[in-house]
């Protein structure tokens, strides 16, 4: 076959459409080559980072001394595709099928100088999927932040993910800092 050498490629109408090639067919851009789609509208390609959400404390939320509780995101930033419970289970249940990006941030709190602890989870399917943990110094702190993230892989139909907080405490009690979203939970499927 041969080499057509061309600078420019219209249809016969205008906004007509170029068809390349047939169905099974493949084409095949060299190494060194630049696709420069820069002003140009794409349609099926690529990807989207969706299911995607971002969740947050609209109130400080009350964590009993030395017990493993689920923190209540209860104010969504967005929701794509309506795949975060913000109101009951406070879990992300996503639609789609892949790999999503995970993360967490929590404020913790006790009334008196007194955290000694804090383990932040990220909990799939019920169970604990993976944990950050954050000792405090010898002189204990009345707060601190703790961050967890993670890239896990979800079913698209099942799977869950909610986020757990363990505090522990010599005196006083504990929570969690709703202050400027400072406790929040987000996800996002990457783009694979």
């Amino acid at each position: 076959m041969g080499t057509i050498k061309t600078t420019n490629i219209e249809p016969i109408a205008d906004n007509g459409t170029v068809t390349l090639g047939s169905s099974g067919d493949t084409f095949t851009v060299p190494s060194g080559v630049t696709v420069n789609m820069s002003s140009a509208t794409q349609t099926g390609v690529g990807g989207a980072n969706t299911p995607a959400f971002e969740a947050y404390l609209s109130g400080d939320q009350s964590i009993s001394d030395g017990a493993t509780t689920k923190v209540q995101f209860n104010t969504e930033v967005f929701d794509t595709d309506s795949d975060y419970d913000n109101s009951s289970n406070y879990r992300f249940t996503p639609t789609t099928a892949g790999k999503y990006y995970v993360s967490s941030g929590l404020k913790t709190e006790s009334t008196a100088s007194s955290i000694q602890n804090a383990t932040l989870f990220i909990y799939k399917n019920g169970s604990s999927y993976k944990r950050s943990v954050l000792y405090a110094p010898s002189a204990k702190p009345d707060a601190f932040p703790v961050f967890i993230d993670a890239i896990i892989d979800m079913n698209g139909s099942s799977d869950y993910l909610e986020i757990y907080i363990y505090i522990d405490i010599t005196s006083g009690s504990a929570r969690c800092d709703a202050d400027t979203k400072a406790c929040h939970f987000k996800s996002y499927k990457i783009i694979e």
